[in-house]
């Protein structure tokens, strides 16, 4: 009879390997509960609905790489793709933001995506997520990056990671800049690498951190998101930047950076390594400020990361 396997992507995590888990959680439960952010728990399956409508179906991660099915009374349901989505319907259903209160909260787990296995990229991998609710200041944004930065230091790992920074402004000015570089890509789409064809219509900001030469090169003359970016974001950045200067913590400002998701506003970022395979970002994120509204809940501050 034939032996049955795990499934391709989905690893096992075995007793010789599961200290050095049970270190590297310790040490981020210990730093995170030293900033007074509290562990919440919510399930790995969920409406297929709220990805759609937080993470954006223009997305590769909705459009190509979610586990969706039907159950038995026929609603479509999806393993959780990331976590920012299902910690912010948990605090909407269950009045953790009613009267403006402000939340900072943090969780662990497996995540779920269908792309080809390889190193530094499964299918079941396993994510921390901080997000903070409720606070709309530079502070937030820098204490986020200062928090993962004495993670790294702490698992000394500072010396292999750099810290990539970039705003993406309001939706208004994104808006404004998306008409701007599709009329360039346009002018250029014979030349586009096949996703960046594809995405020209459907999320043509995605095309900015094309993994393809080509692409890369031909962006050279494209337009730049900080030459339409509106007086308040400029502000924003230019505080988050005089804060991490004064922590003493050094970053790259990478203008093409912008992220994968479609709620981010304003400030994002990205810590990444030489060091891991096919994937190079460690750790990501910033803020998301229209997501509780899109959501259903009042207008509401928010920033966070994954790693």
């Amino acid at each position: 009879m034939k032996s049955i396997q795990s499934i391709r992507g989905m690893p096992d995590l075995l007793p010789g390997e599961l200290p050095r888990w049970q270190y590297v959680e310790q040490c981020i439960r210990q730093l995170l509960h030293s900033y007074a952010y509290r562990e919440i728990r919510f399930p790995v399956v969920e409406s297929t609905e709220l990805f759609k409508r937080s993470v954006g179906e223009s997305t590769d991660i909705v459009d190509k790489e979610m586990y969706s099915f039907a159950d038995r009374n026929g609603d479509s349901l999806t393993l959780r793709p990331e976590g920012t989505a299902g910690c912010v319907r948990a605090c909407l259903q269950h009045g953790l933001l009613a009267n403006q209160q402000c939340q900072r909260l943090w969780y662990q787990g497996p995540m779920f995506r269908y792309e080809r296995p390889q190193k530094g990229r499964m299918r079941q991998f396993h994510q921390v997520g901080v997000e903070c609710l409720g606070m709309d200041s530079a502070l937030i944004d820098a204490e986020l990056i200062a928090i993962s930065a004495r993670l790294w230091s702490a698992l000394q790992l500072s010396d292999k990671l750099q810290l990539e920074l970039n705003t993406l402004g309001s939706p208004a000015a994104r808006a404004t800049y998306r008409e701007a570089l599709v009329t360039f890509l346009r002018q250029h789409e014979a030349a586009l690498d096949s996703d960046s064809q594809r995405r020209l219509a459907s999320n043509p900001l995605r095309i900015l951190d094309s993994k393809n030469a080509a692409t890369q090169a031909l962006l050279h003359d494209a337009p730049l998101l900080m030459d339409y970016m509106d007086a308040a974001s400029i502000e924003h950045f230019a505080q988050l930047k005089d804060l991490l200067d004064k922590l003493g913590i050094s970053y790259r400002i990478n203008p093409r950076l912008v992220r994968g998701l479609d709620y981010y506003n304003n400030t994002v970022f990205e810590w990444t390594t030489e060091h891991l395979g096919a994937q190079n970002a460690v750790c990501a994120g910033g803020r998301y400020d229209g997501l509780v509204e899109q959501l259903g809940g009042a207008p509401t501050a928010a920033a966070g990361f994954a790693m």
